[in-house]
C-alpha cells in the first residue's frame, strides 16, 4: 500500500530555497514508499482540508525562518530571523488535523521547533554553546546526538550501534522548554542542546529532530530507519474514532 503524507511547502516567498529543499523529502519519501503530497502555503484553508482528508501522515519539513517568539510569549532578540506567518498557519493546520486524528507525524528541524510551540512550548532564540549547529548541508556529520534508551529512536539504530551516531547540522534555534507530553530523546551530549521530542504515546507515532535525515537518506542506515518507521506508521494508521 502507498500510503500519502503531506507536506508543506517550506517557504512561502523563497522558491529557490523550496526547489532545493524539497527534493530531497520527496526522494526520502518515495524510496520509504510513500507518495509525498505537498500542501500550497498560499491555498485556501477548505482545499487543504480536501487534501488533508486524502493522507495518512504528515512531515512538517526544515525551513529559512524562524519560528515566531511571540507565539510563545517572548519578544525577538536581535539574533531572531524573520518570520513565516503563512508557513506558522499551515503547520497548525496540520497540526490539528494530525492530532485530533492521530496520524503519524514526522518533524524536522524548523518542523520540530513549530510542533513544539504549538504543543506550548518554548525555543532558544539563538544558540551560544561551543558545539556548532550550524555548519549547514555540506557537513554530513556535524556533532554527535546522544540517544534516550527505550525512546523510538533508540529502537531505530543498528543491532549494536552506539547511542551517540553523529548527525548533520543547520539551525540556529532549539527548543528550551518541550512542548505538552513531548519527552526528550536525544541530546546533543556536548552542550545539552535538546536534539530530539517524541510523544509520550504509545499509539501516535509522533517524532521530531533537529537535524536533516532526508540529506542523508541515501547514505546513513538511521537516516533511512527514522523514514521507514514513520512510513510504516502510516501504512498502519487508522482513523481514530471520535466519540460522539
Amino acid at each position: 500500500m502507498c500510503v500519502h503524507i503531506a507536506i508543506p511547502e517550506p517557504t512561502s516567498n523563497d522558491s529557490a530555497y523550496n526547489q532545493r529543499s524539497l527534493p530531497q523529502y520527496f526522494f526520502a519519501l518515495h524510496a520509504a514508499g510513500a507518495k509525498p503530497i505537498l500542501v500550497p502555503l498560499h491555498e485556501r484553508q477548505d482545499r487543504v482540508a480536501r487534501l488533508l482528508a486524502g493522507v495518512q501522515g504528515v512531515l512538517l519539513p526544515g525551513g529559512r525562518f524562524d519560528v515566531d517568539p511571540q507565539r510563545y510569549g517572548e519578544d525577538p532578540i536581535p539574533e531572531c530571523g524573520e518570520t513565516d506567518p503563512a508557513r506558522t498557519a499551515a503547520d497548525e493546520l496540520l497540526l490539528q488535523d494530525a492530532f485530533n486524528l492521530r496520524k503519524p507525524i514526522l518533524g524536522i528541524c524548523m518542523g520540530t521547533q513549530s510542533l513544539n510551540v504549538w504543543r506550548n512550548g518554548s525555543l532558544i532564540q539563538d544558540l551560544k554553546t561551543n558545539v556548532n549547529h550550524r555548519p549547514g548541508r555540506e557537513v554530513a556529520e556535524a556533532h554527535p546526538v546522544r540517544i534516550e534508551p527505550g525512546s523510538r529512536l533508540s529502537g531505530l539504530l543498528l543491532r549494536g550501534e552506539r547511542e551517540e551516531p553523529k548527525v548533520n547540522s543547520s539551525h540556529h534555534q532549539a527548543i528550551r522548554v518541550p512542548g505538552d507530553n513531548l519527552l526528550v530523546t536525544a541530546i546533543s551530549p556536548g552542550d545539552g542542546v535538546i536534539e530530539a521530542v517524541e510523544l509520550d504515546s504509545a499509539e501516535h507515532f509522533v517524532v521530531a529532530v533537529q537535524w536533516h535525515p532526508e540529506r542523508t537518506y541515501a547514505d546513513n542506515a538511521f537516516s533511512r530507519a527514522i523514514f521507514g518507521a514513520f512510513v510504516q506508521a502510516a501504512v498502519v494508521w487508522q482513523p481514530r474514532q471520535i466519540e460522539g
